[in-house]
């Protein structure tokens, strides 16, 4: 799932005094694939039809939008509704900067709808500050062809397995069996499967714990004792998915987001998809949300709220997701499109039932940034993984501490 972010702004007089007069709402976001901007497009001329006093102006910002977003709501110029992933939600929910939307739910609305564990996520002190309008969670990703030259006839189901999957693989369709994709996003169910925690009940990192680095050390000891792993750079690619696509590797783990695009970049790509293989003996994944929410300070609540409950609605979401691009969130929807049956989204369905959310705290950067770098770090063995994980431990929260 791309993670765009969309703002909206008013213009004009609020709707109750306009009784012959066009609103122009203006939407933001950054620019996603080209299927997810298609589809947006199409499902703002939708709401344009149902709602003819109200014309929406898509505009985008191209980088850095919680940066320009933070900014404009401190200095009250933000738009009136945007979207917020989950990761960046208990920040702003924190800050006083989003309207409740309790009071604007109505019974008809059917909020019970909602998967219950995506709508926590924008949940703070009683009140629901967003409403997810879809999710992915990981899944493995697997060459059918390279499978069936290697002599394996179905996918791994713990992570031992996939190591010597790895191994059977590497060097034959594909120049490595498995594709690591080694940022925090893509590996803190490997934390929590040891019974590691990424942040502490403060909100301060935690990911040097000994359970952590149990569930870490897989990934460094696949990539430097086996040799079966690699990162997109390593093969000259830009991501897990383009270095899976183009057969660079046997296996990687990655999202729904990656269906539509091997589908019509790779047309020729023979693939399937599995559950994440077990660690510990137990499930994981992780889960990734974005939600609609409105500003605190809009002029134009009762207008907000139109556009975000047709488009977190039922009709809205089927028509959002109808086409496998984005999981969605309201069960009757998914009981509709029916992709617990799909042979591709079926794997990636299950693991909301028990993927770790993508929520890591008020501070996401700061702890996901000193992760990063200083996990990369040590898969390419510039140091070790118990030190890497101490420094970027200390070093996010030494800058939490200065935040707060």
């Amino acid at each position: 799932m791309a993670m765009a972010i969309a703002v909206i702004s008013y213009q004009n007089f609020p709707l109750s005094n306009q009784t012959n007069t066009t609103v122009t709402i203006k939407l933001s976001g950054w620019a996603g694939n080209p299927i997810e901007q298609k589809l947006l497009k199409q499902l703002l001329q939708d709401f344009e039809l149902e709602h003819p006093h109200i014309k929406v102006k898509y505009e985008v910002i191209s980088d850095q939008y919680m940066d320009v977003l933070t900014t404009r709501l401190i200095g009250e110029a933000a738009p009136d509704v945007f979207y917020l992933e989950s990761v960046e939600a208990p920040f702003l929910m924190s800050q006083n900067l989003l309207e409740p939307l309790n009071t604007y739910i109505t019974p008809e609305f059917d909020l019970e709808d909602f998967e219950e564990g995506l709508l926590d996520n924008f949940k703070y002190k009683d009140n629901i500050y967003g409403l997810p309008k879809d999710y992915s969670t990981l899944a493995l990703f697997y060459n059918q062809k390279a499978f069936a030259a290697a002599g394996l006839s179905s996918p791994p189901s713990n992570w031992d397995e996939l190591r010597t999957y790895s191994k059977v693989l590497t060097g034959k369709l594909s120049k490595y069996g498995f594709g690591v994709t080694p940022q925090l996003s893509n590996q803190a169910y490997k934390i929590t499967a040891f019974g590691g925690k990424v942040v502490d009940e403060n909100g301060n990192a935690a990911f040097a714990t000994p359970e952590a680095l149990q569930g870490l050390q897989l990934v460094i000891d696949q990539y430097q004792k086996d040799g079966t792993s690699a990162q997109a750079t390593d093969v000259g690619t830009n991501s897990g998915t383009e270095m899976f696509g183009q057969s660079r590797v046997a296996m990687v783990i990655d999202g729904n987001w990656a269906i539509p695009y091997l589908e019509t970049t790779f047309p020729d790509l023979e693939f399937a998809t599995a559950e994440v293989p077990t660690i510990n003996d137990k499930k994981g994944t992780m889960v990734f949300t974005v939600a609609y929410v409105m500003n605190k300070q809009s002029q134009h609540k009762a207008t907000a709220w139109e556009l975000i409950s047709y488009l977190t609605g039922k009709e809205g979401m089927a028509k959002w997701t109808g086409t496998g691009f984005a999981l969605p969130t309201r069960t009757s929807v998914a009981a509709q499109l029916g992709y617990d049956q799909d042979p591709l989204r079926s794997p990636l369905v299950a693991g909301i039932d028990y993927g770790t959310t993508w929520q890591i705290g008020k501070y996401p950067a700061t702890i996901a940034n000193n992760f990063d770098n200083q996990f990369i770090s040590a898969l390419l063995g510039q140091q070790p993984l118990q030190s890497a994980m101490v420094r970027a431990e200390n070093a996010a929260n030494r800058q939490i501490r200065t935040r707060d």
